[in-house]
């Protein structure tokens, strides 16, 4: 198998896969097998290890697709800048190193970009490897709108042409975990706000699907992802309507989840409209940090 950008057919765009890592071994190996399974020439995986030792070697020396390899200090954003300036393919994509990419994905969207001149991204849904769904995601294909882009996209479900990206530019450093501060997540969202806001057509496809474990909704994780999304209204100057509307469904969820007797449910809801809050007050208009 060829481990080259050049042994991509003409009529298909090459594919540059970020991938930021630390303290995973087995997760990428799994990862870089639903590679070996994609029979897809152009292919290129920018590994961002942010590991202090030198553990992935043996596996990045088996990869089935060409490697480039680098260090970056803790925080997923700031490993995502650290790949960004080496980018050459035609689409980004930035998997998680414990993601699976379904046999022929990349064949399927390889396909779908060389048939539309138009389209500058597309977005797709998480799957559990037991084949569980979150509720959360929207079951309508559409084209992004910055004010209903929620819950239709997540960082590795995210491709994207790299006109837009050298558009849009770097992660927010202020975003994501291992970030620092208060945001510990949305950092994908951020990047998907900027992307909308330069005019780039983006389309949600819900048959669209990339592995992953289907994470618990905990009051802890309701909080965090609560306040990311309350900074991200803020920041980027979401009006009343779009702030409300994200304020009112974590409270109908919480009263539904009472009516329910679901106290998991109702105390998971409250945190996350108790981030909202925190996130939107405690956020600043600031930006995007080097």
């Amino acid at each position: 198998m060829s481990r080259s950008l050049r042994a991509v057919p003409p009529e298909l765009p090459s594919f540059d896969l970020v991938v930021a890592t630390v303290g995973r071994t087995d997760e990428l190996t799994r990862f870089l097998d639903s590679l070996a399974a994609q029979d897809y020439a152009g292919t290129r995986l920018l590994v961002v290890d942010q590991n202090e030792d030198d553990r992935l070697e043996p596996i990045l020396a088996a990869s089935p697709v060409e490697v480039l390899h680098l260090r970056s200090s803790r925080g997923l954003s700031r490993a995502r800048n650290a790949a960004l300036g080496h980018v050459e393919a035609e689409i980004v994509a930035f998997p998680d190193d414990d993601c699976v990419y379904p046999p022929g994905l990349l064949r399927r969207l390889g396909e779908r970009f060389a048939g539309r001149t138009d389209l500058a991204g597309v977005t797709g849904r998480a799957v559990g490897f037991d084949g569980s769904v979150s509720p959360s995601w929207r079951p309508d294909p559409t084209p992004l709108r910055r004010d209903d882009l929620w819950n239709r996209a997540i960082s590795f479900t995210i491709f994207l042409r790299r006109p837009v990206v050298d558009a849009v530019g770097r992660f927010d450093e202020q975003l994501g975990l291992g970030s620092g501060t208060s945001w510990h997540s949305a950092e994908e969202i951020d990047y998907l706000i900027r992307a909308v806001d330069t005019g780039a057509r983006i389309e949600y496809d819900p048959e669209l699907v990339v592995q992953h474990e289907v994470r618990e909704n905990t009051p802890a994780i309701g909080l965090r992802d609560g306040a990311s999304i309350g900074y991200l209204l803020r920041r980027h100057g979401y009006g009343p309507r779009v702030v409300g509307r994200m304020l009112v469904r974590p409270t109908g969820g919480t009263l539904a989840a009472l009516v329910r007797l679901d106290g998991a449910g109702a105390r998971y809801q409250l945190a996350t409209l108790r981030g909202r809050l925190r996130g939107y007050l405690g956020a600043r208009r600031s930006k995007i940090s080097a």
